[in-house]
């Protein structure tokens, strides 16, 4: 990186901590699962985090996906569980046996599969990467290179799905790799031999192409990282169109994206394309123009419950008069049962995974309760997460009689595959509540009374923007 993009010298970390807060990327009492490979970017970021962490009122873990692509992977799993050792941090480590010759897309897919995968084990609210500066210029200059749109080229978001956060953007390869050394001299970092081998296209961009453009053209690092950020306007611009048209009826849930099938199929095509593209990118799956305009014809003819692939596991399908769009399934494959019950509520506050769901739970006053919200709240002591059994019913708050729970996911619109995999509250035989469909007037405080908070979030399976180098 050219020493003109870099900023005056001042301490990381302070102006970490300041831009941590300025951007509210973590929420006091929630856990951080921080990607850690053993090289300096994200040993860094563990050092970083772990300093800042009290302060925040987060707890950071490490997660170290081993790819079994290098022959001294297993003693690079090692260093970096020595070094969350030391600092007091839990490590969750996984070995992938991907072999020598695979891509640098393929290491990346499934180093971020298995980082979600411990995400939702641990019930973390966020996932952090070390991306940084550099890695937004090569990133820009690469999609440029394969032909990206607009919205490609705003490069690599601070802020990704399903708690996906990137704290240090703002900050150099060289500033980084300085702290840390300040920071814990006696700590080695590794070198992967891939983020430096020109058969891997990021790393021939990084070693080869960047040096002969920023030796012709002054400035190169600050133009790269001004036209990503005209793009981020851009791109920030089409996601809050979708908002901002209430025809649309725009949500995000249940770990997908959804609108009014309706005004989509009336819109002009060049519209309804790219508004269809935002609604994609709405939850980390990126549409091709043409993939796009197919999908956009799909919307205009198919009935409801027909369904369509997008690749990589995603799928659109018209549900009634609603065009949903849904990540790849993970517990919430219609060829597997819904996850295991598990038991909550114990403690002051805490976090539980169910299939692809997170709940958190906290000791608070009691709110006002909304019958189809994904926030409640219940009278104090434990409860379970499960699915639903056939023939259950409950009584809706606020309502007259007992409801079939069939009936009651079915007119909130879960789509039938995923009925099974939806989480349903209960204590006892009696169910009290089903996220986002319906609370019963079960285990009900009144407002101000003391009870338990209880917040369920779908946790997808997004894949992420950024390089294939580990950090």
């Amino acid at each position: 990186m050219s020493e003109r993009l870099r900023t005056p010298v001042e301490d990381v970390r302070t102006r970490l901590a300041r831009h941590v807060v300025e951007q509210g990327f973590f929420e006091a009492g929630t856990t951080a699962l921080l990607a850690v490979s053993g090289g300096p970017d994200s040993l860094a970021l563990l050092f970083l985090l772990h300093d800042l962490a009290p302060s925040a009122g987060l707890t950071v873990a490490v997660g170290h996906v081993d790819h079994g692509i290098h022959p001294d992977s297993r003693m690079w799993a090692d260093d970096v569980a020595g070094v969350a050792a030391r600092l007091g941090v839990p490590c969750r480590r996984t070995r992938l046996e991907l072999g020598a010759s695979a891509s640098e897309t393929l290491a990346r897919r499934e180093r971020y599969r298995a980082l979600r995968a411990m995400q939702r084990e641990m019930g973390a609210r966020y996932l952090a990467t070390a991306h940084h500066a550099d890695d937004q210029i090569e990133t820009v200059l690469l999609r440029f290179l394969r032909g990206s749109g607009p919205a490609g080229l705003a490069g690599i978001p601070a802020v990704g799905p399903d708690g996906l956060v990137r704290p240090l953007l703002p900050f150099t390869r060289v500033e980084v790799g300085d702290w840390l050394r300040q920071r814990a001299p006696d700590v080695v970092p590794r070198v992967d031999p891939a983020n430096v081998d020109p058969r891997h296209d990021r790393a021939w961009v990084r070693t080869a192409l960047l040096p002969l453009v920023r030796a012709r053209f002054a400035d190169t690092d600050r133009r790269l990282i001004a036209a990503a950020r005209l793009a981020q306007v851009e791109r920030a611009a089409w996601r809050r169109l979708l908002d901002a048209l209430p025809a649309l009826e725009f949500r995000v849930t249940n770990g997908g994206a959804e609108v009014a099938r309706g005004p989509l199929a009336r819109y002009d095509k060049a519209l309804s394309v790219a508004l269809l593209r935002t609604l994609a990118r709405a939850v980390g799956r990126s549409l091709g123009l043409a993939r796009a305009e197919r999908l956009a014809a799909f919307v205009r003819a198919a009935p409801s419950g027909r369904r369509v692939e997008l690749g990589g596991g995603w799928t659109a399908e018209i549900v009634f008069d609603r065009l949903r769009i849904e990540g790849p399934a993970g517990a919430g494959s219609p060829t597997q049962g819904p996850a295991a019950p598990v038991t909550c509520g114990d403690g002051d506050r805490g976090e539980a995974s169910w299939g692809d769901w997170c709940i958190t739970w906290r000791r608070e006053p009691a709110g006002r309760t909304r019958r189809t919200a994904f926030t409640t709240w219940l009278t104090p002591g434990a409860f379970a997460v499960r699915g639903w059994h056939s023939g259950e019913r409950m009584r809706p708050v606020g309502g007259v009689g007992r409801r079939p729970v069939r009936r009651l996911l079915m007119e909130a619109r879960v789509p039938v595959r995923a009925r099974r995999h939806h989480p349903v509250l209960s204590r006892g035989p009696a169910i009290l509540w089903i996220p986002g469909v319906c609370r019963s007037d079960a285990a009900l405080p009144n407002p101000g009374e003391p009870a338990v908070r209880v917040d369920a979030r779908r946790i997808g399976h997004s894949e992420a923007h950024g390089r294939s180098g580990d950090r």
